[in-house]
């Protein structure tokens, strides 16, 4: 039996269970191949030897366990990315355990690594002062201004994120009774949020600016082409600055499309919307995932808090009354 060798199956990787198996988006491509570049290069530093000289046998567990030091240590990447670097070496491996089963135990050595824990920081978002004084910042007399006060109107009603964002057509608007936007987010999942009444005045005042056809991009450039996402980030960036001066919480806060995104939850959770809802409106995968806005909301546990009466018995120490029992608790 002839084994494949590693540029053989990385390039299998790539183009059979990536792109034609899984059909995984392009964001996710991308990053594994970003992982794979670093990992070979790393590879090829450490042996001595070019990337296509490279064996399976090279990649152990050894060496990704050096890799993820080298990303988190040498190129400061945080743990969270490093946990990322690691899914990505997983699933190749993965693959290769499938389809070259000699090198079952080599894989399994790479695919039992753990990954790295690490400190999950208190989620970002605006009230809404902040959110209404964002509202108001671009200049509505300009055809750009129109477009970033929709952009910003459509993400904090809607929590899209900015790949869902910057991909909307126009034809995914859907105006007059039932309105609303058809996006299609993570895992090609598609998914429709309904608008309220005064977004969808913003949007239909936005169509008439727009015009075009529906296949084009909703929220284009000046040139008519799809928004990118550094200038989509940049367009929030330099609306905050400006909303900054008539609400100064906006100075320490860094405002990105995502804090937007986090905005919409927050708004939606203040206004008691049931957290399986906010999960299917922002289109998580899990319940689980909508919890970190729960965490982050100090209103709501000082409701709780609020809610708590005084106990009114006098606290008492425990005190064992078993021998066996006393010995255990003075350990």
């Amino acid at each position: 039996m002839t084994i494949s060798t590693l540029p053989a199956l990385v390039q299998q990787f790539f183009t059979d269970r990536l792109c034609t198996q899984m059909e995984a988006s392009p964001n996710t491509i991308a990053s594994y191949r970003d992982t794979f570049r670093l990992l070979l290069h790393f590879a090829s530093e450490q042996t001595g030897r070019a990337p296509t000289k490279l064996r399976v046998d090279d990649l152990d567990a050894k060496m990704v366990g050096d890799f993820l030091a080298h990303v988190e240590n040498e190129r400061g990447n945080s743990a969270r990315s490093r946990n990322n670097r690691l899914a990505a070496i997983r699933s190749f491996f993965r693959f290769v355990a499938m389809n070259e089963p000699a090198y079952m135990l080599h894989c399994q050595k790479i695919l039992s690594m753990p990954s790295k824990r690490y400190v999950r920081k208190t989620v970002e978002f605006l009230d809404r002062q902040e959110m209404d004084a964002l509202l108001a910042a671009p200049d509505r007399s300009t055809w750009v201004g129109q477009r970033d006060h929709a952009i910003l109107t459509m993400v904090l009603q809607t929590g899209l994120r900015a790949s869902e964002l910057i991909n909307l057509r126009r034809c995914d608007l859907v105006i007059g009774t039932g309105a609303h936007i058809r996006c299609e987010g993570k895992g090609r999942k598609q998914r429709c949020t309904p608008l309220r009444q005064a977004t969808l005045q913003v949007m239909e005042s936005w169509l008439k600016k727009r015009g075009g056809a529906d296949s084009e991009p909703l929220f284009p450039t000046m040139r008519g082409s799809k928004l990118s996402r550094d200038a989509l980030e940049h367009l929030v960036r330099r609306h905050t600055l400006r909303a900054s001066k008539s609400c100064p919480t906006l100075i320490k806060k860094r405002v990105s499309p995502h804090v937007l995104r986090h905005s919409t939850a927050m708004e939606l959770l203040h206004h008691g919307v049931d957290q399986t809802v906010i999960a299917l409106w922002l289109g998580h995968e899990s319940v689980e995932t909508t919890q970190i806005y729960i965490h982050a909301d100090l209103s709501l546990k000082e409701k709780a808090l609020a809610k708590m009466t005084t106990p009114t018995a006098s606290p008492e120490r425990y005190r064992p009354n078993d021998t066996l029992l006393a010995f255990l608790e003075s350990l």
